[in-house]
């Protein structure tokens, strides 16, 4: 995979205006952009799924333009062909567990049959073993159920990418841990290029191949997860010093 960015937007503000203006260009498949909140990640995402317009810019993955200010070029969100997975997982409260999964194969206003399962969401709804929540309602299943069925929902669609905004950070520590290596296993598993935002270091050391870190709109530097992770383990020992000399 390659995938390229180089996008400005101005977001004005009484408050605090904000320039986001992003440079990358990678081969990696698996990336991650690392920062603090309100450091320009999720915008970047927004910018990737046609959710947001760039002032300027292009936005390229492998031989396919999304966006192109100077051609004119700014594809639908549709026709991207990503799969986007928001932090709150997005699902319809009232719509069951099978109707979010099958949500995005059906054509019309209306929604899904509450039995309607076509195969593209039946492969999914095994694979994450979901068979018998597909009755439940979002409020009647934990946070891990809910992840898998947004990934089910996303996946369904038949996504060349697959763009997760902090998928984790709503999970409880425990469950955290866990579905961090369930979703490096399905990494693994669909070989399908990825790009995951996070301000966790544990999520972008296993998650991703390259890393790059993101401040006030820019990145600012690239590392690997074991570049990333030695830097982690010099800062905790380097904390643990401080402490005990106090």
């Amino acid at each position: 995979m390659s995938v390229c960015i180089q996008i400005k937007r101005y977001l004005p503000s009484a408050t605090r205006p904000f320039l986001l203006d992003i440079s990358l260009n990678t081969t990696a498949k698996r990336i991650a952009l690392f920062g603090a909140s309100g450091s320009g990640k999720t915008l970047t995402l927004q910018a990737m799924a046609g959710l947001l317009t760039p002032d300027s810019g292009q936005i390229r993955v492998n031989d396919r333009v999304f966006f192109c200010s100077e051609s004119g070029v700014n594809l639908s969100p549709q026709k991207r062909k990503l799969a986007y997975l928001v932090q709150d997982y997005g699902l319809f409260p009232h719509l069951t567990v099978a109707q979010n999964i099958s949500f995005g194969l059906h054509k019309g206003f209306l929604n899904p049959a509450k039995k309607w399962v076509p195969p593209q969401a039946k492969k999914w709804i095994e694979a994450f073993e979901l068979t018998a929540l597909l009755g439940h309602y979002p409020s009647e299943i934990s946070g891990g159920q809910k992840q898998r069925t947004a990934l089910a929902r996303a996946l369904a669609v038949g996504p060349e990418l697959l763009l997760l905004d902090e998928p984790l950070a709503a999970l409880d520590m425990t469950l955290r841990v866990r579905m961090r290596h369930e979703l490096a296993q399905l990494q693994q598993h669909l070989q399908m290029p990825s790009i995951i935002i996070t301000h966790d270091p544990e999520d972008a050391i296993m998650l991703a191949d390259e890393v790059y870190r993101i401040a006030d709109g820019k990145i600012i530097a690239c590392c690997t997860p074991a570049q990333l992770e030695q830097e982690m383990q010099q800062h905790n020992a380097r904390l643990v010093r401080e402490y005990q000399a106090n």
